[in-house]
């Protein structure tokens, strides 16, 4: 039963990311990488890992999709009415047919490595995954959260500096 969830949660994302290249209305893009961000957490759900899944749905499928059809709307970008030449399309989908080739190669012939990390599944089921993650994320890798966290600022401050201009 659970390959066979998999297997329909797969092809939901799989066609919604599709979606996501292929609709000529940035909205509808947006909205079906919002359906991708679902199916992701779907995953991380059957790989029992919650707090990944719902941070998934907050941070991505939430704050972040809001601030990219935020930017949308307030660009006013217009649909594509010119056609896509012919070879640029050849060309990506080439591209992505070898890299799809190429990560299948990969998985099939590799392999576990079986090196031992610090944690073992015992001691996550003990400590829990939320309590592992916190303590990580401000001890270890402080400086990078806040780092991350001043770029989006910018980001942010850059968009609504653009967008002044125009206005």
């Amino acid at each position: 039963m659970e390959s066979i969830f998999f297997i329909v949660v797969a092809a939901v994302a799989v066609i919604s990311s599709l979606l996501v290249i292929t609709c000529k209305n940035p909205i509808n893009s947006a909205l079906s990488l919002v359906m991708t961000f679902f199916c992701l957490a779907t995953f991380y759900v059957m790989l029992d890992a919650p707090f990944l899944a719902v941070t998934q749905v907050i941070v991505y499928a939430g704050a972040i999709m809001v601030l990219i059809i935020f930017v949308i709307m307030l660009l006013n970008i217009r649909t594509e009415t010119a056609k896509r030449s012919s070879h640029a399309v050849f060309a990506g989908s080439a591209l992505g047919i070898f890299v799809l080739f190429q990560t299948c190669l990969f998985l099939m012939r590799g392999g576990m490595t079986g090196a031992p990390g610090p944690l073992d599944h015992a001691a996550i089921v003990k400590a829990g995954h939320v309590e592992l993650i916190g303590k990580a994320l401000f001890t270890d890798f402080l400086l990078p959260f806040e780092i991350t966290s001043i770029l989006l600022l910018a980001a942010i401050v850059g968009a609504v500096i653009l967008a002044k201009k125009k206005i």
